[in-house]
C-alpha cells in the first residue's frame, strides 16, 4: 500500500510526476473525490449536441470536451497555461476543435456575437463580460465552477487557517453574470467529499490544482508533508471538501 512506503520516496515520485492536461487517473487507490450529484459530462453532452458554434473557456488539457458524444460542427478551445496546449491540441484533435492560447482573466480573442455556446469547467475565474460578448444573442453559458472554501481543510493544514474568499461565492457569480447582461437560468450546488490515502496524492494534488495553496512547492512546503504523513499514517486518510456549483445563464435575444 502507498501509505506504508516511506515518506521521502512518496513526495519524490509526487515531485516528479508531470502536471500538464487535467487528467486525473495518477490519483487511483491514492485519493478519491466523490462527484456532483448532476453529472457535468452528461450535460454537457447535451448543451453541445444542440449547439453550431461553440467555445470551452479554460479547457485545461481538453479531456472532458473530447469525451462529448456529439460535438457542436465548429467548436474552439482555450487554454493559457503553456504545458495544457499542447495535451488540449491533442486530445481534441479528434472531435475538430481549434485551441487557442488565451489569458484566464481575458480578453477573449473573438469578435462579438460568436458563439451560440460558450462552456467552462472548474474557470480559475468567470470573466462575465468577456462571456457575454462573445456569446450571440440568445446563446447560453454553462459552466460547472469551484465555489467558496474548496478544500479549506486542506488549504488550513499546509498554510494555517485562511480566509474564505467570498468571490467564489454562487451569490457573486450571479451578481456578476446579471451585471454584464445575462439571465441566470439555473444553479446547483454541492460539498464533495475528497479523501487522500498517502501523503504522495496530497503533494500531487497541490502541484496540479495551483490555487489550494498558491506558490506550494514540495520542497517549500516540505515540513507540512511531513505532518501529513503523520496524519495519514494515524488516520487512515486525510479528508477535505471540494465545493461545486453548476450555473447557467443566457444573453437576451
Amino acid at each position: 500500500m502507498t501509505g506504508s512506503r516511506p515518506f521521502t520516496e512518496l513526495v519524490g515520485e509526487a515531485a516528479a510526476e508531470p502536471v500538464g492536461g487535467w487528467d486525473f487517473s495518477w490519483f487511483a487507490g491514492r485519493a478519491t473525490e466523490e462527484r456532483p450529484a448532476w453529472g457535468y459530462s452528461r450535460l454537457l453532452g447535451e448543451q453541445m449536441a444542440s449547439a453550431k458554434v461553440a467555445l470551452d473557456v479554460q479547457t485545461g488539457g481538453g479531456e472532458v470536451l473530447a469525451a462529448v458524444p456529439r460535438p457542436a460542427p465548429v467548436l474552439v478551445a482555450t487554454e493559457s497555461w503553456p504545458p495544457n496546449l499542447a495535451v488540449a491540441r491533442q486530445n481534441l484533435r479528434a472531435v475538430g476543435a481549434a485551441v487557442v492560447q488565451a489569458g484566464d482573466e481575458g480578453p477573449l480573442p473573438f469578435q462579438p456575437d460568436s458563439f451560440d455556446l460558450v462552456v467552462s469547467r472548474h474557470p480559475t475565474v468567470a470573466i462575465w463580460p468577456e462571456i457575454a460578448r462573445v456569446l450571440r444573442p440568445g446563446g447560453r453559458y454553462f459552466s460547472q465552477q469551484v465555489g467558496a472554501g474548496s478544500n479549506r481543510e486542506l488549504t488550513d493544514f499546509m498554510m494555517g487557517p485562511q480566509p474564505v474568499d467570498p468571490g467564489r461565492s454562487p451569490q457573486v457569480a450571479i451578481a456578476e453574470a446579471q451585471q454584464a447582461g445575462l439571465t441566470v437560468t439555473g444553479l446547483r450546488e454541492q460539498a464533495l467529499r475528497v479523501e487522500f490515502y498517502d501523503v504522495g496524492a496530497v503533494a500531487y494534488f497541490l502541484r496540479k490544482v495551483l490555487w489550494t495553496v498558491p506558490g506550494f512547492t514540495v520542497d517549500g512546503y516540505r515540513e507540512q508533508l511531513a505532518r501529513m504523513h503523520e496524519h495519514i499514517g494515524a488516520q487512515g486518510s486525510f479528508v477535505s471538501h471540494a465545493q461545486r456549483f453548476l450555473i447557467e445563464a443566457r444573453k437576451s435575444a
